[in-house]
């Protein structure tokens, strides 16, 4: 029987800091682990698209996935193993169970572009082998391919396949796929933290986010009174991190949250080839949002007079 899971909330993307070698830091990675737990999220999510999956070997997937189940006490780890080969997905989301994590996040295959029967059977195949609750995710911005409503609904009715992120940028067909599993023990989750809001107000259970590495409280905060029906706190609180959104992805992710990272002191702005470090003006811009968020709500609407 799949183990339980709550997909309720904020579960930070969490990068993959590197050494100026772009060894793996993983004395920081654990660090910001605890961090991210002691900020009150619901869960992590390492060795996603802003982990810099794409550039770690298996080996290295594993030993990040290790780190931070080791680095936690109460969160669920939710390992990101998906790949645009079935049987290297499938492998990784063995290794990544046999390491300790609670769930899967799984990318829809990239570059090769499957057929809607395709995608059903790669994550029927993965659901099927692997005894963990797993999250389909559908970015179509990186994969060249969207996961038809049809295709989620059909593969939420899978026991293993717990719930949805949404990264295609479509509330109508978001809306239908939370409709259409209200039913069900199933979570559509935000992949966009500029549609987090939204996406809980027609039936999402939270995000999957980027800014919540920099702002885990107020991320938490927003998400948490959306789903409370609190929407005049959620919609400050949205139109306070907005420009955080804007500035977080000026350039490809994760390449402005590392440099948030590191102008916070979290860690450092190093990424892997072929990405590059941060343009100066969107650095400068990003040095001003950060700075905005530190100063007190009153004194910023003062200055904006």
């Amino acid at each position: 029987m799949t183990p339980d899971i709550d997909l309720t909330g904020v579960f930070p993307a969490m990068c993959t800091p590197f050494r100026d070698d772009e060894r793996i830091d993983f004395e920081t990675l654990r660090a910001d682990a605890r961090r991210l737990e002691t900020a009150g999220v619901d869960g992590l999510v390492p060795v996603g698209s802003t982990g810099e999956s794409a550039t770690l070997t298996h080996d290295e997937h594993v030993q990040v996935v290790e780190a931070v189940v080791d680095a936690v006490d109460d969160v669920p780890v939710i390992a990101g193993t998906g790949s645009n080969n079935t049987r290297e997905a499938l492998e990784l989301s063995e290794r990544a169970a046999d390491a300790g994590a609670d769930g899967l996040l799984l990318i829809s295959p990239y570059y090769n572009k499957p057929e809607q029967r395709g995608l059903l059977e790669h994550y029927g195949r993965l659901a099927d082998a692997v005894d963990l609750p797993q999250i389909v995710y559908n970015v179509p911005s990186r994969t060249g391919r969207t996961i038809e409503p049809d295709t989620a609904v059909e593969l939420a009715s899978h026991p293993n396949i717990a719930g949805y992120k949404a990264a295609e940028g479509d509330l109508g067909a978001i809306g239908e796929i939370a409709e259409r599993t209200r039913d069900e023990e199933f979570a559509v989750l935000s992949g966009d933290d500029a549609l987090a809001l939204p996406i809980c107000s027609i039936g999402g259970t939270g995000t999957i986010s980027v800014s919540a590495n920099v702002e885990p409280e107020r991320t938490v905060a927003m998400v948490g009174a959306a789903l409370e029906g609190d929407y005049e706190r959620a919609r400050a609180l949205h139109h306070e991190l907005g420009p955080l959104f804007r500035a977080l992805f000026v350039e490809t992710n994760p390449i402005p949250v590392k440099e948030a990272m590191a102008i916070r002191g979290y860690g450092p702005a190093t990424v892997r080839p072929p990405l590059t470090r941060l343009s100066e003006a969107p650095r400068e811009e990003l040095e001003r949002v950060l700075a905005d968020l530190e100063r007190d709500p009153t004194e910023l609407a003062e200055a904006e007079r």
